[in-house]
């Protein structure tokens, strides 16, 4: 197995947080999670990093999970890269009662 270079997704908005990737037709690996908020959260609610199986949701999996009350910069580097397969989606989620800018970043590798 090899890899081609990292991919980069980004989302940022002064709204809730809701963006999905999507592999772009192959399987990927999930390598980091970057978050920045221009202020603290403020607010006890989590920011979440969800596999959305395409199988059933029986497979969803909650891979990460961080309270954002006093938090304002996550960087969230697996063990190891997370393999994404069988057209799952990575759900990215916090609900931003706060209304605070946020910056989502997320590495990832193709399979080649």
């Amino acid at each position: 197995m090899s890899f081609v270079a990292n991919k980069v997704f980004q989302a940022t908005a002064k709204a809730p947080l809701a963006s999905s990737l999507t592999p772009p037709g192959e399987n990927i690996y999930l390598v980091c999670v970057k978050l920045h908020l221009s202020a603290v959260g403020g607010v006890a609610e989590d920011f979440t990093v969800t596999i959305n199986s395409e199988t059933a949701v029986a497979y969803d999996t909650l891979l990460f999970s961080q309270d954002m009350l006093a938090v304002q910069d996550i960087c969230w580097v697996p063990d190891q890269p997370i393999p994404v397969v069988n057209k799952d989606v990575i759900d990215f989620a916090y609900a931003n009662t706060g209304n605070v800018t946020y910056g989502l970043e997320v590495i990832y590798r193709r399979e080649h």
